[in-house]
């Protein structure tokens, strides 16, 4: 699996998403309750930080070392704020999944009390 699609953080042979950002129920492969996974905010805070940061640096360093028009900075930043964030949020909830696996706040039994 690469990053643009995370697999399962037990048995890593599932895929992690069953679309653009939704978790899957359970694993397909290991039978690993994700249902009750809840993400919140956090992962698009840190990405959306982070691109922000590195989009208004480099466009800063475009801007003043080759001044080019407004237009191409356009069509150079909102394709790679885009495509920084959707990988950024897959990557940061597969990683934030798979840290609740291991700190064991992810249970088997999505009845069980944390």
């Amino acid at each position: 699996m690469s990053i643009l699609s995370p697999s399962c953080p037990r048995c890593h042979n599932a895929p992690l998403f069953a679309s653009t950002l939704g978790v899957v129920d359970q694993c397909a492969s290991c039978g690993l309750a994700l249902k009750a996974h809840d993400a919140g905010d956090g992962p698009a805070f840190f990405v959306v930080l982070v691109m922000g940061f590195l989009t208004m640096g480099l466009a800063g360093y475009i801007e003043y070392a080759y001044e080019p028009p407004m237009w191409l900075h356009a069509l150079l930043w909102l394709p790679f704020i885009c495509i920084g964030c959707y990988i950024g949020l897959r990557w940061s909830k597969a990683w934030l999944i798979a840290l609740e696996l291991k700190t064991h706040r992810l249970k088997d039994d999505p009845h069980e009390k944390l």
